[in-house]
């Protein structure tokens, strides 16, 4: 995979908005958002905040955008202990899930998801996935087939490592492809985005601990994955997500440094994820913006929410003609 430098500037035309979620928080910090378009057109966006990640107070909240203005934050589920990496999904039906993680820390936590059956207004009970399996890590699943495809990872005291969980039937039973490790790397990989390619076959790309290098792994079904290969696409041990557009170009936003989540970047792919081309600097300061969630929406504008200084999440909207 190679990645080509472009006229970065010349594109900035195609950022539409910019936006924070909310002015006054009620929380100290906020991190890890996720973003989702219901069946009436609004958009959702969860994240985990509270005191400081890690602490017991730190809840899912949500927000809501309707006719353009984000609803204050709302606790969509709380627990006695920390909450992690919410990830929403919208089936067809109109369902919108809402998967996250509880536990003290990642290595003790567990998968849990409710269910929205009125475009995010109201949230079911909490249903805990069973042992072993931890729902999309976080990023969000793709629907192929019928077939619920969530990347999703361990990260154990040795070894970080990646896989897809599967659901057939909208989170009742689940089945876990084969281990996505990176050959003869010590550390491991994690947090994969999973998209499928024009050509009907799917790939992830996933955050890696030591390389310096965002790590990818390809699939003809979706259930059973090649080993992983480091890219030339630079990773700071931090999260990444990507989207396959209508047209069938692929967007990656990650952050275009070694040990940096600064700067934050959008690049993009015309032949399936071979080679990538930098289309846009979303934030280049000094600071942390990290942890990007992107979607295309149904009227063909992308949006990407990302962590803003751990103390906002910001939105961003993007006419993708124009990259």
């Amino acid at each position: 995979m190679t990645l080509f430098s472009s006229a970065v500037s010349a594109k900035q035309s195609a950022i539409l908005k910019e936006e924070f979620i909310f002015k006054k928080p009620p929380f100290k910090s906020c991190h890890a958002s996720t973003i989702a378009q219901a069946k009436d057109q609004t958009l959702l966006c969860s994240y985990f905040a509270g005191s400081e990640e890690g602490n017991s107070d730190v809840d899912i909240w949500i927000s809501k955008n309707e006719n353009g203005v984000w609803s204050k934050p709302k606790i969509a589920a709380t627990s006695e202990v920390p909450l992690w990496n919410p990830v929403l999904f919208t089936y067809p039906n109109g369902d919108i899930y809402l998967f996250y993680k509880e536990g003290k820390s990642f290595l003790y936590w567990s998968g849990s998801f409710k269910v929205s059956h009125d475009n995010g207004n109201t949230w079911s009970e909490q249903v805990d996935l069973p042992a072993g399996i931890n729902g999309p890590i976080k990023n969000k699943p793709i629907l192929a087939n019928d077939v619920l495809l969530c990347g999703s990872s361990v990260e154990s005291y040795h070894r970080w490592g990646s896989y897809v969980e599967i659901t057939r039937d909208h989170g009742k039973t689940w089945t876990r492809s084969n281990p996505i490790n990176l050959p003869n790397d010590l550390f491991g990989i994690i947090q994969p985005t999973i998209f499928q390619l024009d050509d009907g076959s799917f790939k992830i790309l996933t955050r890696s601990r030591k390389t310096g290098k965002i790590c990818e792994a390809s699939s003809q079904d979706g259930i059973h994955w090649s080993d992983a290969q480091e890219t030339s696409l630079l990773n700071p041990n931090s999260g990444i997500d990507a989207v396959t557009l209508k047209d069938g170009r692929v967007l990656l936003v990650f952050n275009n440094s070694k040990k940096s989540r600064t700067p934050l970047n959008l690049a993009i792919s015309s032949d399936n994820a071979k080679t990538w081309q930098l289309s846009l600097t979303l934030e280049f300061k000094p600071g942390e913006f990290s942890y990007p969630a992107i979607i295309q929406s149904d009227d063909g504008l992308v949006h990407i929410t990302y962590t803003y200084n751990r103390k906002n999440i910001k939105h961003v909207v993007i006419d993708p003609q124009y990259l």
